[in-house]
């Protein structure tokens, strides 16, 4: 049995459930989440508990079993709590600023970057002096919210040598010594 498939899932207070033709749609404080399940997948509510189930122990049913059960997880933790990422840029004259649903990268390439955010993701960039830009992005759809955290990291990803270029705050990057340290 999947360990992550056989747990229930725990309904907090304002999270409403719905299933129908194979589609489940979450509603909460924090908005409403859409997703498509395999037929051989039974979900079932009991209460404010959610049960996922498998048919049988094939290969297929075992993967997906867990997966579907934490995509129905991360829906109702996104409705009811959402999820927040934090990007930090490194680097001198690296800047970012936001206008409403609109970011703007300045990463040293000589034109700008423009990014529209989709609705369903708030971003704030902050810039205090002496340190680093931050980059705050949040929404209740956390693959969705993934996806556009590394399509902002992929415009320059940090470089081993310096550490210039947008990453994760508290990630860390390898570093590598230059060609100073290789002569000795």
């Amino acid at each position: 049995m999947s360990r992550i498939g056989k747990l229930p899932i725990v309904l907090p207070a304002g999270v409403t459930i719905e299933q129908k033709d194979n589609v489940i749609t979450v509603k909460g404080p924090k908005g409403e989440l859409k997703q498509s399940i395999n037929p051989n997948i039974t979900v079932e509510v009991e209460g404010n508990e959610i049960k996922v189930s498998r048919p049988n122990d094939e290969r297929e049913s075992r993967a997906q079993h867990g997966l579907y059960r934490a995509l129905i997880n991360n829906m109702v933790v996104g409705v009811s709590q959402g999820f927040k990422k934090d990007l930090e840029i490194v680097g001198v004259g690296y800047r970012a600023t936001s206008n409403g649903q609109v970011l703007e990268l300045a990463l040293g390439f000589s034109h700008a970057i423009y990014l529209k955010m989709p609705a369903e993701v708030k971003v704030d960039a902050k810039t205090e002096r002496n340190k680093n830009p931050l980059i705050t992005l949040e929404s209740c759809d956390k693959q969705l919210l993934g996806q556009i955290c590394a399509k902002i990291r992929s415009f320059r990803k940090p470089e081993p040598y310096k550490g210039k270029g947008v990453k994760f705050v508290g990630e860390v990057i390898r570093r590598k010594s230059g060609k100073t340290a290789a002569a000795k």
